[in-house]
């Protein structure tokens, strides 16, 4: 709020009237703009129409007048997409990817064109994978080899018969009581099996079966008694 000024005294003389100096507004530089601004945009025929602000006479105030507002359509958008570039944009999709398959599938067969080519041949049948119409004769089968007895070679067991079982009973006898009253028949029968099992049992016999004349039991009959006892 300003501060009353100090009353001053009175002057003489007649009093001063108040000097209003008006300075018009340049409105058609305004409108000049409008004007310019429409012919660029290509709507100078559209839109709003031009309102021509009459020059205001001197010595009198200006009037003020509202200018209309721009309208919309006056602006050109820049994010507006024409029409049909939809349509551009899915036949170039369209043509590169035909190109695409037509490429992929052109290598393809030069690809299979290439190996058929670079094939090797198969190698012709040679002489030895020829069968012979020869038969071959069959080799004959050798004979079975005799069983190896565990107890040595020449031992004796019950069923056997000939002279070395003889010998045998002949030498079992010239022992005391190991042979008691047995015969010299030449068959290896039960009672030579348990004649011969006692000699063993009694003289400690163990590296052959029991009852089983073998290598250890003859060497130790032979030991103990003379050739042809009995």
């Amino acid at each position: 709020m300003s501060t009353p000024s100090e009353p001053r005294p009175p002057q003489d003389g007649p009093a001063l009237e108040p000097i209003r100096v008006l300075r018009p507004r340049r409105t058609d530089a305004l409108a000049e703009l409008m004007r310019e601004f429409r012919r660029e945009t290509g709507q100078e025929s559209g839109g709003h129409e031009s309102v021509a602000l009459p020059r205001p006479p001197a010595g009198s105030e200006a009037l003020t007048q509202e200018l209309p507002p721009v309208a919309r359509e006056m602006r050109r958008p820049t994010d507006v997409v024409p029409p049909g570039a939809g349509l551009r944009r899915a036949a170039v999709a369209v043509a590169v990817l035909a190109a695409a398959v037509i490429g992929f599938g052109g290598a393809l067969l030069l690809r299979g064109e290439h190996t058929d080519d670079h094939a090797a041949p198969a190698p012709p049948p040679s002489a030895a994978s020829t069968p012979d119409p020869t038969p071959t004769p069959a080799s004959p089968t050798p004979p079975a080899a005799a069983p190896v007895d565990p107890d040595g070679a020449g031992t004796l067991r019950e069923g056997a018969s000939g002279p070395e079982v003889t010998e045998l009973q002949q030498r079992l006898l010239s022992i005391p009581d190991v042979y008691r009253d047995g015969s010299t028949s030449g068959r290896y029968d039960p009672t030579l099996t348990a004649a011969v099992a006692r000699f063993q049992l009694w003289y400690g016999i163990r590296g052959d079966e029991t009852g089983v004349y073998g290598n250890d039991t003859r060497a130790a009959l032979e030991s103990r008694t003379p050739a042809g006892a009995g």
